[in-house]
């Protein structure tokens, strides 16, 4: 219960009335959690009976103290749940799946989308987990936290807007199952 609503409060366009949270992590089954490193915590989910995951599939991670963020295997596995979303100028791809931080521009150019600033307050707040799409492309390239807020990036659009921690290619998407 607490880690659902750790999720909920780092993806806050996540809907509770559709029940997503409980589609991705059903009361059943429940996430076992494990220490990778000094830093980082993977959080797995067991198969259910509804579906092909497979044992101790990564489902969700956290670094430090930051946002609990998906994994892209699970953004994938579940393209109508409402992660907060950012998209990127074409020019960004190569260099996202090189594994590099996103920059304001790639952002703010012909292409690049971000939720609108709503009242003086930014779509997007700094620490925000945010689920990176590319300009033209059905599924997600990266997953990272804003190191700026968007009404920053809109007003400067200069420097790191997002720094990365997981994209397409990278060892956590290659790993298929925790043993």
């Amino acid at each position: 219960r607490g880690i659902k609503n750790d999720i909920h409060a780092s993806h806050t366009n996540i809907n509770e009335e559709l029940q997503q949270l409980d589609q991705l992590l059903p009361k059943k089954n429940p996430l076992v959690q494990y220490k990778v490193g000094p830093h980082l915590m993977l959080y797995c989910r067991g198969p259910s009976e509804d579906s092909a995951v497979s044992d101790n599939e990564p489902a969700f991670f956290q670094s430090r103290n930051g946002p609990i963020l998906p994994t892209l295997r699970l953004v994938h596995q579940y393209p109508d749940i409402e992660f907060n979303r950012v998209t990127v100028d074409k020019g960004a791809i190569p260099f996202i799946l090189g594994g590099a931080n996103i920059m304001s521009p790639g952002l703010t150019n012909p292409g690049g989308e971000m939720p609108p600033d709503t009242d003086g307050k930014p779509g997007l707040e700094k620490g925000t987990g945010v689920v990176v799409y590319a300009e033209g492309k059905e599924h997600a390239l990266a997953v990272g936290i804003m190191k700026v807020s968007s009404a920053t990036i809109r007003s400067k659009n200069k420097g790191t807007g997002i720094e990365v921690s997981h994209f397409l290619g990278d060892g956590l998407n290659q790993t298929a199952e925790i043993s």
